[in-house]
């Protein structure tokens, strides 16, 4: 039962879904299966349909909420490009694409713009360092426009944790520069067609290749040497002592997922959103169980 797999996760964030997308989201081998699905579903009253859209919710405000959210990511989606453009020219920064919800069509008043980077290797804790003190000093440590919380360098490439959380933000990530290092990426990360068959290539001649100010390439040059290894360490240590301290109450397993801080990883997901969303949806899939005997198996974290 695909159909109401996909439709429950994308419950979790209150969002419906079109036919199009419940199939691109879904293992289901063929439209055929899904209608069959939707339409069995729907006469149980396990799914509802507003406006060409469904949802395990029954509230056609989701609808509402979705297209409104549309609309603004669609306004806001040039001035996430503009600071995307801005984070390539950081030394050392590779690649960078735009995460979050708004790589799934929305933004709301509440929400940020999230960013994922891609960094040259031994690099990227000075890169991440340079990029927060641009946060803090310019833009008054403001997260609105420039979150900049997941890092990984071009030599680490493979997600770690392969679930339908991590496997749905991989798959959605809309790339702004670096067209090497996100090719690379995708196939680093084939996992991810083991949950989202359906979904095709990413389009890469849309991806464009920034040249660095003098600036940038001067600051490199200094650092391509035993001082930016120095400082590439530092930079990590201070920051994963700081983490400690501050989210301490985090469980050592949960701490480093949420928290990863490699010399080629830096996550900072104190709410630790992935577990989260996998715990949540797990339960949805227990309550389903118990009220319609229908067979869906447990996701990971």
């Amino acid at each position: 039962m695909d159909t109401l797999k996909t439709l429950l996760y994308f419950s979790i964030f209150k969002y419906p879904l079109t036919e199009e997308e419940i199939y691109k989201f879904s293992r289901l081998t063929s439209k055929e299966l899904m209608h069959e699905e939707i339409d069995f579903l729907l006469q149980k009253s396990i799914i509802y349909k507003f406006d060409g859209f469904y949802s395990t919710i029954n509230d056609i405000a989701t609808v509402h909420r979705r297209t409104e959210g549309n609309r603004m990511a669609k306004n806001i989606m040039p001035k996430a490009f503009r600071v995307a453009k801005l984070i390539t020219q950081f030394p050392y920064v590779e690649g960078v694409s735009l995460s979050g919800a708004l790589s799934k069509g929305y933004y709301d008043n509440d929400g940020d713009i999230d960013f994922f980077i891609i960094t040259k290797p031994n690099r990227l804790w000075i890169a991440r360092t340079l990029l927060i003190l641009y946060k803090k000093i310019f833009l008054l440590n403001s997260k609105k426009y420039f979150c900049v919380n997941y890092f990984i360098s071009s030599s680490n490439l493979e997600i770690f944790e392969q679930n339908r959380f991590t496997a749905t933000e991989a798959i959605t990530l809309i790339p702004v520069s670096g067209k090497a290092v996100y090719t690379s990426f995708i196939k680093e990360n084939p996992w991810t067609k083991d949950y989202f068959p359906n979904i095709g290539p990413f389009d890469s001649s849309t991806i464009n290749d920034y040249k660095k100010a003098w600036l940038s390439l001067l600051l490199q040059r200094i650092l391509n040497t035993k001082i930016g290894d120095f400082l590439d360490n530092f930079f990590r240590k201070i920051t994963l002592k700081k983490w400690h301290s501050k989210f301490g109450h985090l469980e050592k397993d949960d701490f480093e997922i949420a928290m990863k801080s490699t010399k080629n990883i830096s996550k900072h997901h104190p709410q630790n959103f992935q577990k989260k969303v996998i715990d949540l949806l797990n339960e949805k899939y227990d309550t389903i169980r118990k009220l319609y005997n229908l067979d869906l198996h447990s996701e990971h974290a």
